[in-house]
């Protein structure tokens, strides 16, 4: 005769979470603080569009317009890192904010 086995017997035993990863506390902080980033960078790009305006052609290029995208996916980015706290989502709130005035200062 066999013994009936339990459903709880054949799962993995549970793991402990990682002590070096960020709790979500400290991931919302981050994100929060990236917003400061994202508008000191907003204003970085502005300035890196108008002396372009002012001492170049006079027409902002799509390099610009990529990096203002990038400012508006950061947002998103960040927006939704306050939501669900992921360390992806903020270290790509952290590189889209980066990337907007190198794209304005290409163009």
């Amino acid at each position: 005769m066999t013994t009936p086995t339990t459903p709880a017997a054949d799962l993995p035993a549970p793991t402990a979470p990682d002590p070096t990863a960020p709790n979500t506390r400290a991931l919302r902080v981050l994100a929060l603080c990236g917003f400061l980033l994202l508008a000191g960078c907003l204003v970085l790009t502005a300035v890196l569009g108008l002396v372009d305006a002012v001492e170049g052609d006079g027409v902002g290029g799509g390099l610009l317009t990529a990096g203002l995208w990038s400012l508006a996916l950061g947002a998103a980015a960040g927006t939704a890192a306050l939501a669900v706290p992921r360390r992806a989502l903020v270290a790509a709130q952290y590189a889209l904010a980066f990337a907007a005035p190198v794209l304005a200062a290409l163009d």
